[in-house]
C-alpha cells in the first residue's frame, strides 16, 4: 500500500468535505471535517467545505455549482453513513470517500451486519430484536446484557446492564418521549474483556489498538472527551492474537463489502483467548481524538497522507 507520492506537490484536484448532517453526532461530524479540511488543504487540494442538512436539493445545487473532482463524505451517523447520502453522489457520479451504497447501508444495520459475519464464520456475540414495548415488561436475556440502537454509531443511545437498577435506568430512558433512535432496539450478551479497535484500510489491517476508559465504558463521552479514556497503541497482547484481530478485522470489512477506510471494534476476552467482532464503522471519526487517525500515524501515515489516500481511492460502486 503506497503513500500518495502527491503530497505536498501541486495537485489541482477540488474536493469538496460534506460535514453536518443532522444525526446525534454532527458535532462529532464537524469537528472530523474542519481537521479533515485542514488537512487537505495542507496535502495540496483545493478545498470546499458543505454543511449539509436535511435540504438534499440544496446540497445537489452546491454539488453542482462548485463541480468538485471528488467527495470526503465525513458525515456521521443516519443520513450521512448508512447509504442515503453515497446515493445521492451517485447519482451525480461524484466519486466519494468510505464505502459504498450497499455497504454503508449493511454496516450501519447492526443486525443485518451480525447476519453476514455469522454467514463468514466471523464471531460476534448473540443476538436479540425487541421493541421498546417488549422492553417494558421483563429483562430480555440473563444479565449482564447490552442494549443499543441497531442504527446508530458513536455508542449513541447503548445502555450496559449489570443490575435490575440499571435496567430501570435505562427502561426510563428507552420509554420517554424525548428517545429518537429507533422502535426497535439490539440486545446481546456482555462480552468481558478488553475494547479494542482495528483499522482497516484499503485491502490490509492497519493496526489495533486498546481503548481503556477511565469510567464506565467506551461512551460518547469518552469517546470525544479528552482525557476520559487511555489508548494503547499497539493493543498489548500476544503477536498471535494480534494477528488475529487484524485477520478478523480485515474479513468483517470485507464481508459487509466496504472499501476505502474502516473502523472495526473488538471485544477480547484474554482469559479464553477469544475475539468478538461488534461491528464494523465505515465512516470513523476523524477528530484530534480518534482511532484511525492514531492508527495509521503509528505505522507511519501523518495525517494529511492518510486523507489524501483517502481522496485519491475515492470511487463510485458503479
Amino acid at each position: 500500500m503506497n503513500k500518495v507520492s502527491s503530497i505536498g506537490s501541486q495537485n489541482n484536484k477540488h474536493v469538496a468535505v460534506l460535514m453536518g448532517g443532522w444525526s446525534a453526532e454532527r458535532e462529532v461530524s464537524f469537528s472530523s471535517g474542519r481537521g479533515v479540511a485542514q488537512a487537505l488543504r495542507e496535502a495540496g487540494y483545493i478545498v470546499s467545505e458543505i454543511d449539509v442538512t436535511r435540504d438534499i436539493a440544496k446540497l445537489v445545487d452546491e454539488l453542482n455549482t462548485i463541480k468538485p473532482d471528488v467527495v470526503f463524505n465525513i458525515l456521521h451517523g443516519p443520513g450521512g453513513e448508512d447509504g442515503v447520502i453515497q446515493g445521492v453522489l451517485e447519482a451525480l457520479s461524484i466519486p466519494y470517500t468510505f464505502s459504498g451504497v450497499m455497504a454503508s447501508a449493511v454496516a450501519m444495520d447492526k443486525v443485518t451486519s451480525k447476519k453476514l459475519f455469522r454467514f463468514a464464520g466471523i464471531p460476534t456475540p448473540d443476538w436479540l430484536v425487541v421493541s421498546r414495548n417488549q422492553l417494558n415488561g421483563s429483562m430480555p436475556m440473563p444479565l449482564p446484557f447490552v442494549i443499543k440502537p441497531i442504527y446508530e454509531g458513536s455508542s449513541c443511545g447503548v445502555r450496559l446492564i449489570f443490575n435490575e437498577d440499571d435496567y430501570n435506568e435505562a427502561l426510563s430512558e428507552f420509554m420517554s418521549d424525548d428517545w429518537r433512535f429507533g422502535e426497535e432496539l439490539l440486545c446481546e450478551p456482555y462480552i468481558p474483556g478488553r475494547e479494542i479497535q482495528v483499522a482497516v484500510m484499503g485491502d490490509k489491517a492497519l493496526g489495533a489498538i486498546e481503548i481503556c476508559p477511565k469510567e464506565g465504558f467506551y461512551d460518547y463521552e469518552a469517546k470525544y472527551t479528552d482525557g476520559k479514556a487511555i489508548h494503547k497503541m499497539p493493543a498489548p497482547m500476544p503477536e498471535g492474537a494480534y494477528q488475529k484481530v487484524l485477520g478478523l478485522a480485515l474479513e468483517a470489512h470485507k464481508s459487509v463489502g466496504c472499501r476505502g477506510v474502516s473502523r472495526v471494534d473488538v471485544r477480547y476476552d484474554e482469559n479464553a483467548d477469544k475475539f468478538e467482532v461488534l461491528e464494523v464503522n465505515t465512516q470513523p471519526g476523524m477528530t484530534p481524538l480518534s482511532l484511525v487517525p492514531e492508527i495509521a500515524a503509528h505505522v507511519g501515515y501523518s495525517f494529511p497522507e492518510l486523507v489524501a489516500w483517502m481522496v485519491e481511492n475515492a470511487a463510485c460502486d458503479k
